[in-house]
């Protein structure tokens, strides 16, 4: 699959303000890359771009070194001639056809010979565990069963890039786990290039070689799931990814944590007063009886237990710090209790500092 590449690519409705803004985007040869935001971020229209149902308002689109979609040159490729595969939410299937007819419909349209065909329908059928029901009609499968034969219809053609787009949003928890995996057996087997819209961090997360992040249009960050998670770039990524979300501590004069907050970061940050705002993931905090630990080595958020919540394999605890709720994750059972004076406590390495443009701040971990 050769690269795609979006080149400064913008979108507008015809409203004041682009749907997409100067997207700036390349996905390799191989690529597993999830789109990730919330709803209206501009991810679907991006996606759509990308199979030529929208056109873009300026910029570029190329697939290799052929240009799809420039506005400025009077260029676009039509979408049947991208070689792309498309899979949408509802799975679009049609409801008259058999699940064998549905899967060789994009077969007929490129008018292949009949037995390359039925050779091309049972082997996917067989590959996607669907084979039991190529005489079913759409309306007599399951959710999941459904998805496995759009996927089927899709790669049946081959395409050099397959595009989905929130496909496993309208199944239960279980069926969602069960489709997460076999989209990355089939990426893997497929050796496919994958772009993957959703909302959902958790999909992004265990899915994607890559994760593009947007918000309101704009591209905020693009990296390996662990490197978005570990080190986001601003607030507003920091706070998308992640169950339960960052806490955040915001470094105003009247903060009744600023204190051990100053300390902790006195010889880290080299210009306090341009901090907002101090981020740490439940996760990573540690909870300590009140008053046991230095507040220089760590950082010691001195907090009251609200409420204890097991979860199965952990616990969330809830706690007021000064009149902020923060929460932690841990292991530990029976130990705590609502209403203890508790120290939370974090490792330099775990704290992220945002400016106050919500910007992050690289922090000397020594």
């Amino acid at each position: 699959m050769p690269t795609i590449t979006l080149d400064n690519v913008e979108k507008n409705y015809g409203g004041e303000t682009n749907a997409v803004e100067g997207l700036d985007l390349t996905i390799n040869d191989g690529d597993f890359m999830c789109l990730l935001g919330p709803s209206g971020c501009g991810k679907t229209t991006t996606v759509r771009m990308i199979a030529g149902l929208e056109n873009i308002t300026d910029g570029s689109i190329r697939i290799g070194d052929r240009v799809v979609d420039e506005p400025s040159a009077q260029t676009f490729v039509a979408p049947e001639k991208r070689d792309i595969g498309l899979v949408f939410q509802n799975y679009a299937l049609w409801p008259h056809l058999s699940v064998a007819d549905n899967v060789d419909y994009g077969l007929k349209l490129r008018k292949l010979p009949k037995t390359e065909r039925t050779e091309r329908v049972a082997r996917m059928t067989e590959k996607l565990g669907i084979a039991p029901y190529r005489d079913r009609y759409p309306s007599q499968l399951s959710g999941g069963q459904q998805q496995r034969v759009a996927l089927a219809r899709m790669l049946a053609v081959n395409p050099q890039l397959m595009l989905l787009d929130e496909p496993l949003s309208n199944l239960d928890s279980r069926l969602r786990l069960e489709m997460r995996a076999e989209l990355k057996r089939i990426h893997a087997e497929f050796n496919a290039t994958v772009v993957f819209v959703t909302h959902d961090q958790w999909e992004a997360m265990t899915l994607a070689t890559r994760v593009a992040v947007m918000n309101q249009g704009v591209l905020q960050q693009v990296g390996s799931p662990m490197d978005i998670y570990d080190r986001p770039v601003n607030r507003f990524v920091a706070n998308f990814l992640g169950v339960p979300p960052m806490n955040f501590v915001e470094m105003t004069e009247a903060s009744p944590q600023r204190e051990s907050v100053v300390a902790f970061l006195g010889r880290r940050v080299p210009a306090l007063d341009e901090i907002g705002s101090i981020g740490v993931r439940p996760e990573s905090l540690i909870i300590e009886p009140s008053g046991t630990t230095s507040a220089s080595e760590h950082l010691v958020l001195p907090g009251r237990i609200e409420s204890v919540m097991p979860t199965g394999g952990s616990w969330t605890v809830e706690t007021a710090v000064g009149t902020q709720r923060v929460y932690a994750t841990t292991l530990q059972r029976g130990a705590l209790h609502t209403g203890d004076d508790v120290d939370l406590v974090a490792q330099a390495a775990s704290v992220h500092v945002f400016d106050r443009n919500e910007q992050r701040v690289k922090v000397d971990q020594s």
